[in-house]
C-alpha cells in the first residue's frame, strides 16, 4: 500500500482553498486506509491535532496571509521521513515547506510530485507590485523544475503554465461535497436566523482582499438600480484586509457574517438566489462549485478557473473583469427572470453531482503511480 508525505505551508484548519482541497484529499487516504504525514506550520486557528499532522513555528506571508511561513527544523523532519519511508513525496506550496518537501526528496531519493493552486502572479497587480512578475515567474520555473509530475486545479492554469515553459503537468480538478452542498435546507429558517427580509439574497464568499476584486464587488452593490435594489439583500461571508473599508461604502441592504464554514456555509449557499463573485485571481474557484452545488447560478469573472466551471448562459454568466456595468447586468437579468435563475441553479446542481471528490482523488493516485514507475525504470536503467 503506497505511503505519502505532504508538504504545505498551509493546512486544515486554515480557511483557503489549498487547506480545504488537502483536508478533502487526506480525509479520502483515511478512508482508503492509505498512509500519509503531512508537514505544515502552525495555525493561527484553532489547532487541529492528529498523528498524521507534523506542525512547526510559522508566521504570515504578506501576501497572503492565510499562508504561514514556516521555521522548521530539517532534521528532526528529515529524521520523521526517514521513519515513516513514503513512497512519494506532494508539495502543494512554494514556500518554506515546500522547499524543504524538495530537498529532503533529493537528499532520500523519494520520487517527487506537487501541485499549484495559487495564481501569485496575477496577486501582483492587485498590490501594485507588477514589477515583481518576472522575478516570480523564475523562482517558480525554478521551483517546480524537479517534480515529475505538476498537479494544476484547470485548463486555464494548464494553459498559462505552459506558456511559461512548465513541464510535466497534468489536470487535477477540484471536486465538491454534494452531500453538504446542496439546494434542500430549509431556506425559510436561514432567512429568519440571518435576518434576511428582502425577496432576493446575493452572495460572496471569499477573502476580503484586494486580489478578489472586492472593489468592482461594491460597484456593482452601489449601483443597482433601486427598483432592483430595494428588493434584494447582499450577505458577505468571510473576512480580510479590506473588510472594515467594505463595511464603511457599503449600502444599507449589505451584511458582513466573517468566516462561516460546514453546515452553516452550506445553508446560506442554499439560501442565496445569486452568487456574485468578481475575482478574476482563481485557479479553481471552490466557493463557485459549491453555490453551483446548493443550485445557486453565479455571476462570476470571465477568468482563471472559474472559467472552466460556469456554463454561459446555462449555470450563470460569465463577465468581463472589472466590469461592474456587466456584472450589474447579468444581475438585473437573473433576478428579473425566476424561471431562467431556477433553470440556471437546476443545470448548476446537476453539473457539481459530476465532480465527485473520490473519482478524482483514484485518479490522482494512479497519477501517482505512474511517477513511481518511472522512478523504478531511472533507478535501474
Amino acid at each position: 500500500m503506497m505511503k505519502i508525505a505532504i508538504f504545505t505551508d498551509t493546512y486544515y484548519p486554515d480557511i483557503n482553498g489549498v487547506a480545504r482541497t488537502l483536508k478533502h484529499f487526506t480525509n479520502y487516504l483515511e478512508k482508503q486506509n492509505i498512509s500519509f504525514k503531512v508537514f505544515a506550520p502552525h495555525s493561527d486557528s484553532h489547532e487541529y491535532i492528529s498523528s498524521n499532522i507534523h506542525r512547526f513555528k510559522s508566521w504570515s506571508f504578506f501576501l497572503y496571509p492565510e499562508c504561514r511561513l514556516a521555521l522548521p527544523n530539517i532534521f528532526r523532519m528529515k529524521a520523521e521521513l526517514e521513519d515513516f519511508s513514503p513512497d512519494i513525496i506532494h508539495v502543494a506550496t512554494p514556500f518554506n515547506m515546500g522547499l524543504c518537501g524538495i530537498y529532503l526528496a533529493k537528499k532520500l531519493a523519494i520520487p517527487l510530485a506537487g501541485s499549484y493552486h495559487t495564481d501569485f502572479d496575477h496577486y501582483l497587480q492587485f498590490y501594485d507590485l507588477q514589477f515583481l512578475s518576472s522575478i516570480l515567474w523564475k523562482y517558480m520555473k525554478w521551483f517546480h523544475k524537479p517534480f515529475k509530475k505538476i498537479f494544476v486545479p484547470s485548463h486555464e492554469t494548464l494553459t498559462q503554465l505552459t506558456r511559461h515553459g512548465f513541464a510535466n503537468l497534468e489536470i487535477w480538478p477540484h471536486g465538491v461535497d454534494c452531500e453538504l452542498f446542496h439546494p434542500y435546507y430549509d431556506i425559510q429558517a436561514v432567512r429568519e436566523q440571518r435576518s434576511i427580509t428582502k425577496k432576493y439574497l446575493l452572495t460572496f464568499v471569499g477573502r476580503l482582499a484586494p486580489e478578489k476584486d472586492v472593489k468592482t464587488l461594491m460597484s456593482v452593490a452601489n449601483a443597482l438600480p433601486d427598483e432592483v435594489n430595494e428588493q434584494i439583500q447582499w450577505l458577505i461571508v468571510g473576512d480580510g484586509p479590506l473588510k472594515e473599508e467594505m463595511q464603511v461604502h457599503s449600502p444599507a441592504n449589505m451584511s458582513f457574517t466573517g468566516y462561516v464554514t460546514g453546515t452553516k456555509l452550506a445553508e446560506i449557499y442554499s439560501a442565496s438566489d445569486l452568487f456574485v463573485f468578481p475575482s478574476p485571481t482563481e485557479t479553481f474557484g471552490n466557493v463557485v462549485i459549491e453555490a453551483l452545488a446548493s443550485g445557486t447560478p453565479a455571476v462570476t469573472a470571465d477568468s482563471g478557473g472559474v472559467k472552466n466551471i460556469i456554463k454561459h448562459g446555462e449555470t450563470g454568466f460569465l463577465c468581463e473583469t472589472g466590469n461592474a456595468a456587466e456584472f450589474t447586468e447579468a444581475i438585473v437579468k437573473l433576478i428579473s427572470n425566476d424561471s431562467m435563475r431556477k433553470q440556471f441553479g437546476m443545470k448548476g446542481r446537476e453539473y457539481a453531482l459530476t465532480q465527485n471528490w473520490d473519482t478524482i482523488f483514484d485518479h490522482l493516485l494512479w497519477q501517482y503511480e505512474s511517477v513511481l514507475e518511472g522512478a523504478a525504470i531511472q533507478k535501474f536503467a
